[in-house]
Formats: C-alpha cells, structure tokens, sequence
C-alpha cells in the first residue's frame, strides 16, 4: 500500500484543534509540502519555478475525513496525478493521508494550473518540462485530456 509517498511525519501539538484532533488547515499543510517534495523529486524544484518565473496555483481544494488524527501519531501522505489537460497543462492530484497502522484517515484532492509570476496569468508549462509530467506518478483512474 505504501507507493509515492511524499510526506511522513508526526503530528505535532500546534496541529491540534480545540476537540484535540488534527485541525483542518494542518491537513492542507502536510499535502501541499506532500506535492511539493514530489515534485522535487521528479525535478521541479523551487529553484526551476523561479527559473521561468512560474508557480502553481490551486482553483480547488475538497478534503473527505475518514478517520481522526490525534497528537504524536506519525501519518503519510501519498501523491498521485489524477488528471492532466495536455493542450493548457492544468492539472489534478488526489493525496491519501494515512495513519501508521495503515488505516486511510483523509482524501484531499486539488485542482490547479500554472501562474506566470511576472504578468499574474494563467500560463502553460516550458517544453523543458514536458517530460517531467510524464514520471509524475499517477492515479489508477488518471484521465490525459488531449485538448
């Protein structure tokens, strides 16, 4: 079950909300550094957004509870692509947060696209990152949109 996990850590108690269970930004949290040390990894780092003056930005963030997440459990985050407009590069993924002992406690799934820095539009991605999208991991149930 463990596959393209991008994040593990332990809850800490700044997470915790007044019922002392993980509140609901904190999960927002653990998958945006989930995406983003994914997509290090697969070689667009930081550093290559600012390259090209080019950063993503979200259009929708729908999180499912499954199971409660309390203070010192050690959780993962897992990554996949669920979707990919070809022609304008916009992009889903879906994050399957798990406790340690495996049971699946939320589902977090994002829409977004790419934002050029320097004019604040919507943009496409570099040729040079063409490839890139093609080793991003992806979902069972992953939809390529030709156009």
């Amino acid at each position: 079950m463990k596959q393209h996990i991008y994040y593990e850590g332990q809850v800490l108690w700044a997470q915790l909300d007044p019922n002392m269970h993980l509140r609901h930004s904190a999960y927002a949290d653990f998958c945006a550094q989930a995406r983003s040390n994914m997509m290090t990894r697969v070689g667009l780092s930081l550093e290559e957004f600012a390259r090209y003056h080019i950063g993503p930005i979200l259009f929708r963030e729908e999180l499912t509870y499954h199971r409660e997440i309390g203070l010192d459990e050690r959780i993962y985050v897992q990554v996949e692509m669920t979707k990919l407009n070809l022609q304008n590069f916009r992009f889903s993924f879906r994050h399957e947060i798990y406790k340690e002992n495996g049971v699946k406690a939320a589902t977090v799934e994002i829409d977004g696209a790419w934002l050029d820095l320097q004019k604040r539009k919507l943009t496409i991605i570099p040729d040079a990152w063409h490839s890139i999208f093609e080793i991003i991991p992806k979902a069972d149930d992953y939809v390529e949109i030709a156009g």
